[in-house]
């Protein structure tokens, strides 16, 4: 891609895309992604690390862009969240993005089902300097869910769900159990670039996040929406809830 570079406000140099038409919309997500992050996400060598990390180590490249990890971040600073909870630590990226956001004392249990994933993600975070307030739980997460409602740990202020697409659904119970009224759900890769409307996909990734949208959709406790995103990570979207009934009393609603 060809074009002008000029500084951004942060003193770096921000690509001008150039004015002949993307050969692709990828092309252009992808460049619109980075065209934002050099303004308003500022070099990270933590973070850059982690990825970097990430990588050699052959993890999936599949966590959170940049431009999204720093919207984690200001939700959770939004929120004011003490308590947050994640699904799927992956390399530990996003984990580090909603770590920063605590303020002193705050706390974040994150859980990962590959012990491998876990062992990079630890170090990920020992480097941030985030080991006291990151309690990482390795473990299949329908396991180590009702471990951390029997210790306590919960109600959460913030959750993040991006792990494996099929558990959606039942994950979502213990989401609720480990909330409170005012906690922010947010629930990754809900869209899987369009294919969520094939009610016939024979996807398990795509009809557990079918699933987990219709039991938002029916559930009392909870105020929802879901956004379609574009972006360097392609095409797809993720889903918010608030929690504005106590966990233990609400009923489902009935199909919509």
């Amino acid at each position: 891609m060809h074009g002008e570079k000029t500084a951004s406000r942060t003193g770096r140099s921000v690509d001008i895309p150039a004015t002949q038409p993307m050969s692709s919309p990828q092309e252009q997500w992808s460049a619109v992604d980075r065209y934002l992050a050099d303004l308003l996400v500022p070099s990270d060598p933590v973070l850059e690390a982690a990825l970097e990390s990430s990588a050699a180590s052959g993890l999936p490249e599949i966590q959170v862009s940049a431009n999204q990890g720093k919207l984690l971040e200001l939700l959770a600073r939004i929120q004011g969240a003490r308590k947050i909870l994640e699904l799927g630590t992956l390399g530990g990226y996003s984990t580090i993005w909603l770590a920063r956001a605590l303020p002193a004392g705050g706390q974040l249990v994150t859980l990962e089902a590959d012990p491998k994933h876990a062992a990079v993600a630890r170090a990920n975070i020992a480097r941030a300097g985030l080991e006291a307030i990151v309690d990482l739980r390795v473990g299949p997460a329908l396991e180590t869910l009702p471990l951390i409602e029997a210790e306590c740990r919960g109600p959460f202020d913030l959750i993040f769900l991006d792990a494996d697409k099929p558990g959606y659904p039942d994950y979502l119970p213990w989401l609720l159990k480990l909330s409170r009224r005012g906690t922010l759900i947010i629930a990754d890769n809900v869209v899987r670039d369009g294919a969520v409307i094939e009610a016939d996909s024979a996807d398990p990734k795509v009809q557990g996040v079918r699933r987990f949208n219709q039991l938002l959709a029916n559930e009392p406790r909870v105020r929802a929406t879901a956004i379609q995103t574009v972006g360097s990570k392609g095409y797809d979207g993720f889903a918010i809830a608030l929690v504005i009934g106590e966990p233990r009393d609400g009923q489902r609603r009935p199909p919509a």
